[in-house]
Protein backbone atom coordinates (compact mmCIF):
# COMPACT_ATOMS: atom_id res chain seq x y z
CA UNK A 1 0.00 0.00 0.00
CA UNK A 2 2.96 2.24 0.77
CA UNK A 3 4.73 1.59 -2.59
CA UNK A 4 1.53 2.24 -4.34
CA UNK A 5 0.80 5.52 -2.70
CA UNK A 6 4.70 6.73 -3.25
CA UNK A 7 4.20 6.05 -6.64
CA UNK A 8 1.37 7.65 -7.33
CA UNK A 9 2.74 11.18 -5.21
CA UNK A 10 5.53 10.41 -7.75
CA UNK A 11 3.15 10.99 -10.86
CA UNK A 12 1.51 13.21 -9.61
CA UNK A 13 4.14 15.25 -8.71
CA UNK A 14 5.33 18.21 -11.23
CA UNK A 15 8.88 16.79 -13.30
CA UNK A 16 11.03 18.48 -12.38
CA UNK A 17 14.44 17.99 -14.84
CA UNK A 18 17.37 19.43 -13.00
CA UNK A 19 19.02 21.51 -10.57
CA UNK A 20 21.59 23.90 -10.79
CA UNK A 21 23.24 26.39 -8.04
CA UNK A 22 20.24 25.93 -6.12
CA UNK A 23 18.20 26.77 -9.41
CA UNK A 24 15.17 23.80 -10.18
CA UNK A 25 14.00 24.18 -13.58
CA UNK A 26 10.68 22.12 -15.28
CA UNK A 27 11.34 19.39 -17.89
CA UNK A 28 9.12 20.93 -20.48
CA UNK A 29 7.37 24.34 -21.34
CA UNK A 30 4.91 24.49 -24.43
CA UNK A 31 5.69 27.70 -27.20
CA UNK A 32 2.21 28.49 -28.65
CA UNK A 33 0.84 24.60 -28.46
CA UNK A 34 4.23 23.30 -29.26
CA UNK A 35 5.68 21.38 -26.62
CA UNK A 36 9.44 22.00 -25.82
CA UNK A 37 12.11 19.82 -23.70
CA UNK A 38 14.60 21.14 -21.20
CA UNK A 39 17.63 20.67 -23.74
CA UNK A 40 20.24 21.39 -20.68
CA UNK A 41 21.30 23.97 -17.83
CA UNK A 42 24.23 26.07 -17.62
CA UNK A 43 25.87 28.60 -14.52
CA UNK A 44 27.07 31.98 -16.17
CA UNK A 45 29.87 32.88 -14.37
CA UNK A 46 31.71 36.45 -14.41
CA UNK A 47 34.93 37.59 -13.57
CA UNK A 48 38.60 35.21 -12.61
CA UNK A 49 36.26 35.39 -8.97
CA UNK A 50 34.07 33.04 -10.88
CA UNK A 51 30.65 34.75 -9.26
CA UNK A 52 27.96 33.10 -9.79
CA UNK A 53 25.44 35.59 -12.17
CA UNK A 54 22.36 33.70 -13.31
CA UNK A 55 21.45 29.94 -14.55
CA UNK A 56 19.51 29.27 -17.92
CA UNK A 57 18.18 26.39 -19.22
CA UNK A 58 17.80 26.12 -22.86
CA UNK A 59 14.17 24.74 -24.31
CA UNK A 60 14.09 22.90 -27.63
CA UNK A 61 11.80 20.48 -29.55
CA UNK A 62 14.32 17.70 -29.27
CA UNK A 63 17.42 17.48 -27.26
CA UNK A 64 20.59 18.59 -29.49
CA UNK A 65 24.26 18.85 -28.39
CA UNK A 66 24.84 20.54 -31.95
CA UNK A 67 25.03 23.96 -31.32
CA UNK A 68 25.10 25.20 -34.98
CA UNK A 69 22.10 23.28 -36.27
CA UNK A 70 19.95 24.41 -32.81
CA UNK A 71 21.23 28.22 -33.83
CA UNK A 72 19.94 27.00 -37.70
CA UNK A 73 16.53 25.64 -36.91
CA UNK A 74 13.57 27.58 -37.47
CA UNK A 75 11.75 25.38 -34.54
CA UNK A 76 10.62 27.03 -31.63
CA UNK A 77 13.10 27.91 -29.14
CA UNK A 78 13.72 29.33 -25.37
CA UNK A 79 15.85 30.14 -23.16
CA UNK A 80 15.25 30.95 -19.63
CA UNK A 81 17.57 33.07 -16.72
CA UNK A 82 17.45 32.90 -13.37
CA UNK A 83 19.10 35.12 -11.93
CA UNK A 84 21.29 33.97 -8.21
CA UNK A 85 22.81 37.90 -8.08
CA UNK A 86 21.23 41.06 -8.81
CA UNK A 87 22.20 42.74 -12.04
CA UNK A 88 22.32 46.45 -13.01
CA UNK A 89 20.74 47.40 -16.62
CA UNK A 90 23.91 49.22 -17.72
CA UNK A 91 26.06 45.81 -16.67
CA UNK A 92 23.81 43.32 -18.55
CA UNK A 93 23.45 45.60 -21.58
CA UNK A 94 27.90 45.83 -21.54
CA UNK A 95 27.69 42.08 -21.37
CA UNK A 96 25.28 41.76 -24.46
CA UNK A 97 26.59 44.26 -26.55
CA UNK A 98 30.53 42.25 -25.85
CA UNK A 99 29.02 38.72 -26.80
CA UNK A 100 27.04 39.91 -29.56
CA UNK A 101 29.83 41.60 -31.54
CA UNK A 102 32.60 38.61 -30.57
CA UNK A 103 29.57 36.03 -31.97
CA UNK A 104 27.94 38.07 -34.69
CA UNK A 105 30.89 40.23 -35.80
CA UNK A 106 30.64 42.94 -38.45
CA UNK A 107 26.70 41.96 -38.81
CA UNK A 108 25.42 43.30 -36.18
CA UNK A 109 24.72 46.32 -38.23
CA UNK A 110 21.51 44.78 -39.17
CA UNK A 111 20.20 44.38 -35.94
CA UNK A 112 21.06 47.27 -34.10
CA UNK A 113 17.81 48.88 -33.97
CA UNK A 114 16.11 45.73 -32.68
CA UNK A 115 19.20 45.27 -30.23
CA UNK A 116 18.18 48.99 -28.93
CA UNK A 117 14.55 47.99 -28.77
CA UNK A 118 15.78 44.98 -26.14
CA UNK A 119 18.12 47.33 -24.29
CA UNK A 120 15.09 49.69 -23.42
CA UNK A 121 13.15 46.87 -22.05
CA UNK A 122 15.87 46.33 -19.42
CA UNK A 123 14.86 47.14 -16.29
CA UNK A 124 17.50 49.40 -14.08
CA UNK A 125 18.08 45.98 -12.54
CA UNK A 126 17.09 42.90 -12.24
CA UNK A 127 16.95 41.56 -9.13
CA UNK A 128 18.03 38.24 -7.57
CA UNK A 129 15.68 35.72 -8.03
CA UNK A 130 13.76 37.42 -10.96
CA UNK A 131 13.34 34.94 -14.08
CA UNK A 132 14.43 36.31 -17.88
CA UNK A 133 12.79 34.18 -20.74
CA UNK A 134 13.57 34.96 -23.98
CA UNK A 135 11.29 32.70 -26.62
CA UNK A 136 11.79 32.45 -30.58
CA UNK A 137 8.55 32.13 -32.57
CA UNK A 138 9.55 31.15 -36.23
CA UNK A 139 7.89 33.57 -38.13
CA UNK A 140 7.07 36.11 -34.83
CA UNK A 141 10.41 36.76 -33.56
CA UNK A 142 11.75 36.94 -30.08
CA UNK A 143 8.98 37.58 -27.20
CA UNK A 144 10.72 38.79 -24.13
CA UNK A 145 9.06 38.27 -20.78
CA UNK A 146 11.37 40.13 -17.86
CA UNK A 147 10.06 38.94 -13.79
CA UNK A 148 6.53 37.84 -15.15
CA UNK A 149 5.91 40.72 -17.66
CA UNK A 150 6.24 40.61 -21.49
CA UNK A 151 7.76 43.24 -22.80
CA UNK A 152 6.95 42.86 -26.19
CA UNK A 153 8.45 41.01 -29.00
CA UNK A 154 11.25 41.43 -31.56
CA UNK A 155 11.01 40.11 -35.17
CA UNK A 156 13.41 38.74 -37.51
CA UNK A 157 14.87 35.41 -37.37
CA UNK A 158 17.87 36.60 -38.00
CA UNK A 159 17.73 38.39 -34.75
CA UNK A 160 16.88 35.50 -33.00
CA UNK A 161 19.93 33.86 -34.53
CA UNK A 162 21.93 36.47 -33.42
CA UNK A 163 20.68 36.56 -29.56
CA UNK A 164 21.03 32.62 -29.56
CA UNK A 165 24.71 32.94 -30.91
CA UNK A 166 25.55 34.83 -28.01
CA UNK A 167 24.95 31.92 -25.43
CA UNK A 168 25.21 29.14 -28.18
CA UNK A 169 28.22 30.85 -30.18
CA UNK A 170 31.63 30.01 -30.81
CA UNK A 171 32.69 32.53 -27.94
CA UNK A 172 29.78 32.33 -25.36
CA UNK A 173 30.56 34.12 -22.01
CA UNK A 174 32.00 31.46 -20.41
CA UNK A 175 32.50 28.23 -21.96
CA UNK A 176 31.02 25.83 -19.19
CA UNK A 177 27.29 28.18 -19.69
CA UNK A 178 27.32 26.50 -23.89
CA UNK A 179 28.25 23.41 -22.42
CA UNK A 180 25.38 23.01 -20.09
CA UNK A 181 22.86 24.17 -22.34
CA UNK A 182 24.30 21.68 -25.01
CA UNK A 183 23.32 19.28 -22.19
CA UNK A 184 26.33 18.44 -21.08
CA UNK A 185 27.81 19.21 -17.03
Amino acid sequence: MRIALYLTACLAAPAWAGELAGVTLPERATVEESPLILNGMGLREATWLRVKVYVAGLYLKAKSSDADAILGTELPKRIVFVFVRSVGRKRMIEEWDENLAANVGGDSAALEDRVATLQAWMPNVIRKGDEMTLTYVPGKGVAVEIAGEARGTIPGADFAHALFAIWLGARPPNQTLKTGLLGHR
